[in-house]
């Protein structure tokens, strides 16, 4: 699990997260919704160590920029972060020697062949296409089976093969019981893959949605979104 208390992140005046605390569970899957601009991928980049800010984040009881705790995460970036010089295969060898992985080979090649990248195994990163860096970059950061996983905005770029592929993912790494957390301003990407949605506006959380049985609230998701942007910007 991870767990996020009262996070701020200012640029200069700008406040683009405003005390934003939330967990995500063990063998759960939380969503940020929220338009462009909202301060989604800031709260991303701050779990993942990339931004400094105010507060406290931890990764399974790790404070988020120790070692330990990104040796448990995987990030998977909205634009992906691809070595131009390495081929397929050697991107894969690269996150296998930084994690001191061993006995990777095989799992590495069924996430190529998941992600119909294996006949690009020796291809180079800067002549992959804007969809196949995406997919790499999925395998990338899933290869040393990480116990909490970021995604930010992962579906843009890919094609329906890659994104149902991805969708199964979501549903097997919960079952393997990671801590998921899906950023996107798409609200048909997730589904019902969700346990619990967060919809942001102007860097807070407006509402916080469960998807339970127990759940009171009679509004779908959707309903709530719309609900909340469309008056957030005539406001």
């Amino acid at each position: 699990m991870f767990k996020v208390s009262n996070v701020t992140k200012k640029y200069g005046k700008l406040i683009a997260n405003n005390d934003i605390s939330f967990t995500v569970n063990d063998g759960e899957i939380a969503v940020l919704l929220g338009p462009n601009g909202a301060g989604k991928s800031t709260i991303i980049k701050c779990i993942a160590g990339l931004l400094r800010f105010q507060g406290d984040i931890d990764i399974c009881g790790n404070h988020n920029k120790s070692l330990e705790a990104k040796r448990l995460l995987g990030y998977i970036p909205e634009m992906p972060a691809i070595y131009n010089l390495l081929t397929v295969g050697e991107h894969l060898e690269f996150i296998a020697r930084a994690y001191d992985l061993s006995d990777w080979k095989t799992y590495g090649d069924s996430l190529l062949t998941r992600f119909e990248l294996m006949d690009k195994k020796d291809t180079l990163g800067k002549s992959l296409s804007k969809g196949m860096q995406q997919k790499l970059s999925i395998c990338c950061a899933i290869l040393h089976k990480p116990k909490v996983i970021i995604f930010d905005e992962p579906m843009v770029g890919l094609d329906p093969h890659a994104i149902k592929e991805l969708k199964k993912m979501f549903t097997e790494l919960k079952e393997e019981g990671a801590s998921i957390l899906i950023s996107t301003h798409m609200l048909d990407s997730v589904e019902n893959y969700w346990d619990v949605a967060h919809i942001m506006v102007k860097g807070s959380f407006a509402a916080t949605k469960y998807n339970n049985a127990s759940s009171t609230d009679d509004k779908t998701l959707e309903e709530l979104f719309f609900e909340i942007t469309e008056r957030m910007a005539v406001e």
